[in-house]
Formats: C-alpha cells, structure tokens, sequence
C-alpha cells in the first residue's frame, strides 16, 4: 500500500471560512466558527484520512491588515503555516468577490510559494451567489495567479468539499503517515478547551469584548471516575469588562460555562466540570507567556 501525508495550508481572509471547512473535512469540531473576524489566534492542525492519504490541515489565522502586535503576529503565524504547507488553499468568499484583501494576498503568493508546494483555489459560499458570478469570479482569479485546480464549494453545508478533499490526498507526497490514524488534532488539549470556551465569550457577547479577552486553560484533571475537571481563567484588559464577561448575578459567565462545558465532555467522549474565573490583567497583550499559550510568537509582532 502506497501511503501519502502531507501539510495543507488554508488561508485567505478573515471570516472566508476557513475553520467551518476545516471542522467539515475532519469530522469534529478542532477549529473554533464564530462570525466574527480573526477569531482563529493558533495554527490548529486538523487531521483526514481519505484512502491512504493523511490530511494535515494548518488552519491559519486570517490574513488581514495588522496594526497591533497581535494582530502583526497572528499574520506572520498564518503565513508560517502556509510556509510550511505541501499545498495551499486559498479560500474566497463567493459574494465577497475579488477584493483588495485577496489582491493582496494573490500578491504575497507570488512572492512566497516555492516550486515545490501546489496552490489551489476554493470559492466558498456558493450558494449565496449566481453561477454566471462564480464563472466570472474564477476567471479573473485564475487569470491573476496559476492555480492548479479552482473548487466551488460550500464549506457549511458541504457542497464540492469532497471532491476538494480528494483531490488534496492525491496531491500530497508520498509517506509514511504523520499521526496516529485516530488522531484529529495536533493542539494540546488544554489549547481546544481554552479556544472552545473563547468561543463561547464570543458568540455570547458580540461586539461588546472584541479581542481584549483570552483564556487559559490553569489545570487539567483526569479523575478516578471518568469525569474531567478543567479550571481555566478568563484574562481582561479592564475591570469594567471584567463585570460584562460575568454579566447579571453572574448569568454570562454561567451560560458561557455550560456552552462550553456542553461542547468539551461531547469532544472528549466524557463527563466534564468546567469552572471559570475572570480576572483583570491590563497588559495581557503585551506579555510573551500569553502569546506562547496561543500558540504565537511574540517576537513577531515587534
């Protein structure tokens, strides 16, 4: 038998759907989805098998103008991980169309591919557009950079992801698989619980609390019973967030808490007790060891 494995880089801009095809191609949910832009911080790997091929997904942050060091870091974190990619998929939001964010980075790609590494296109979110559209869209990105192949997909509700799926196996080179066949994701554990309950805080509050949150995972515990206690901490700039992230009588924080707590025992096959605290750290995004925990590099937001 003829195995093949290999790194996949999914990039384009922020809210293109990167992570809902991530989460479609593998099975489970390892990326966290919410509507709001730059959501993904770490580069989560995800891992499909099809046939005898191994999928490993880089799902990168999006790509977007920085002006924070946050931001500056997540954009050099997505493009290391497209660095490191066997293949590129370059995801374009069908009623978006060709815009100066895709421009630039169609621009970034020519300078950066090597010869060595496969660029597709995926035009996601067909089914909000007419096919004369989607015709005319593919031509002109296809006419602005050499793709290899141009999928029409709609990673939601599943459409054209399998053949997007296949063709990635069959591009990738040949080799000994990189991951347990049953493995899904490369992130530690404390990592999905922590990106699960940022998940929740921000599809739980909006506009209200944009980036100026992060959680951590403080102790994982593994018990007797079969249960798992998590205890993590909700880090805010400001005391006054501190009071919207709890919410009235501690109502916020208490639906945010069993959301999450919902989505981790059903990811980890097992009872979970999920306890949440918040606290004011004003300078957290200016501290290394946060960014570490994220999965960043701090430097390179300098």
């Amino acid at each position: 038998m003829t195995t093949r494995a290999g790194f996949v880089a999914l990039i384009g801009e922020p809210n293109a759907g990167k992570s809902t095809l991530l989460n479609r191609m593998v099975g489970a949910k390892v990326s966290i989805v919410t509507h709001k832009v730059q959501t993904t911080r770490a580069r989560i790997r995800g891992v499909a098998m099809e046939g005898d091929a191994q999928i490993v997904f880089v799902d990168t942050p999006g790509l977007f103008r920085p002006r924070r060091r946050l931001d500056r870091a997540m954009v050099a974190a997505a493009w290391g991980g497209a660095a490191d990619a066997d293949v590129i998929v370059l995801l374009v939001e069908a009623h978006r169309g060709r815009t100066g964010g895709v421009d630039t980075i169609l621009e970034a790609l020519r300078d950066r591919v090597t010869d060595n590494q496969r660029v597709a296109l995926a035009i996601n979110k067909i089914d909000r557009v007419k096919a004369e559209a989607l015709l005319a869209l593919s031509a002109d990105l296809n006419a602005a950079y050499p793709f290899e192949r141009t999928f029409m997909i709609s990673a939601e509700k599943g459409h054209g992801v399998d053949d997007l799926r296949e063709w990635l196996a069959g591009a990738l080179p040949e080799g000994p698989w990189l991951y347990p066949e049953d493995q899904i994701a490369d992130l530690p554990l404390r990592m999905i619980a922590a990106e699960v309950t940022r998940e929740k805080l921000t599809l739980r509050l909006h506009q209200e609390l944009p980036y100026q949150l992060t959680v951590e995972t403080e102790k994982w515990e593994d018990r007797r019973d079969g249960s798992t206690r998590i205890d993590q901490i909700i880090y805010v700039t400001r005391e006054g967030h501190k009071g919207i992230v709890l919410g009235h009588k501690g109502e916020t924080v208490k639906s945010v808490s069993q959301a999450a707590r919902a989505d981790l025992s059903e990811f980890l096959g097992r009872p979970v007790h999920l306890f949440l605290q918040v606290k004011v750290r004003p300078n957290w995004l200016d501290e290394a060891e946060r960014y570490s925990e994220m999965g960043l590099d701090f430097r390179e937001g300098d």
